[in-house]
């Protein structure tokens, strides 16, 4: 080797103790060849404590079928490989140096499989570079949780943390051509609190939503996880009930309608009571549409008014 090409081997030892970015040169058996700062200072491994040792000795926690298969396929092809952060967190267990900046305690890395060819065009070295991706997934983490944060709030009624009637109705439009498709047995539940004007203009308005809070969490109590519940507007809830038939509605139903009659709202030294009335309709090849439906449940629970109120009553 010439003064010339010494030099320049020089200047490439300095650019790669001196990157940003992790760099291991592993040869066909795993032992480390090149093993610069960024490694030791994160790793906390010297790099005569690195280099003739197996890669996979230095770092136990490695997962090592998923990294042979990448080392054999960059070795065999000849090619570059990648591995993203969303694929895998990391591949070095990295704890990071100012955790309190970020929620993560561990680097999140981007890796890159380089194969290195000797003079005779032959693949005998290869780079593993690792690039701190830690703000980046971070950044992208905190704008996912905000936007299924901003998601739910829209979809979610801000009084009882019950589906909010738009996004109710999107559910329900997909159950009913659902039902469609499948002939499944499913039954719609409207009910709405009795002479809610009443409690308004005796109690408060104050009062009034905490009726409706109270009827939203014994509803939520009283219902499947299947269930699908929403608020449709003022005092008037709706209730999706997939796989139940008539008599299986009407069990449902009276047992939502007993448990919120026999609840009381405390106002100072008083305590107030008060009802729900229910209209249930079962899904029938007759429903020709989601609106059809949904106003045959809405004439059953008008006939439950007209019936004097604190009942049920199913559309015929």
């Amino acid at each position: 080797m010439d003064a010339e090409d010494f030099k320049d081997l020089h200047w490439l030892l300095d650019v790669i103790q001196s990157s940003n970015i992790g760099i291991v040169v592993l040869d066909r058996s795993l032992q480390v060849e090149v093993f610069n700062r960024f490694m030791q200072a994160h790793s906390g491994i010297n790099s005569e404590n690195a280099i003739g040792h197996s890669i996979l000795e230095l770092f136990t926690e490695l997962p090592e079928k998923w990294l042979r298969r990448r080392v054999q396929t960059v070795f065999e092809l000849g090619i570059p490989m990648y591995a993203t952060w969303e694929e895998r967190p990391y591949l070095f267990h990295f704890p990071l140096h100012l955790p309190i900046l970020y929620t993560a305690d561990v680097m999140y890395q981007n890796i890159m499989f380089v194969p290195l060819r000797a003079a005779n065009d032959q693949v005998e070295r290869m780079a593993i570079l690792v690039y701190d991706v830690t703000e980046i997934a971070m950044t992208r983490k905190m704008l996912d949780r905000a936007q299924t944060e901003l998601l739910q709030l829209s979809r979610t009624d801000r009084l009882t943390n019950l589906w909010a009637r738009g996004y109710w109705e999107e559910r329900f439009n997909e159950e009913f051509r659902r039902t469609q498709r499948t002939n499944e047995t499913m039954s719609l539940v409207m009910f709405d609190i009795d002479h809610f004007k009443r409690i308004n203009d005796t109690y408060g308005h104050q009062v009034g939503d905490e009726a409706i809070r109270l009827v939203a969490s014994t509803l939520r109590l009283q219902s499947r996880e299947v269930d699908i519940c929403g608020r449709y507007g003022g005092e008037e809830f709706v209730v999706i009930l997939p796989h139940t038939d008539r008599d299986g509605a009407l069990v449902y139903c009276e047992r939502l309608r007993s448990a919120i009659m026999n609840q009381t709202i405390k106002i100072g030294a008083e305590e107030a009571r008060f009802t729900i009335s229910l209209g249930v309709s079962c899904w029938s090849a007759n429903c020709e549409s989601a609106h059809v439906w949904l106003q045959q449940a809405d004439q059953a629970l008008y006939k439950a008014k007209n019936n004097g109120r604190n009942n049920t009553q199913i559309f015929e």
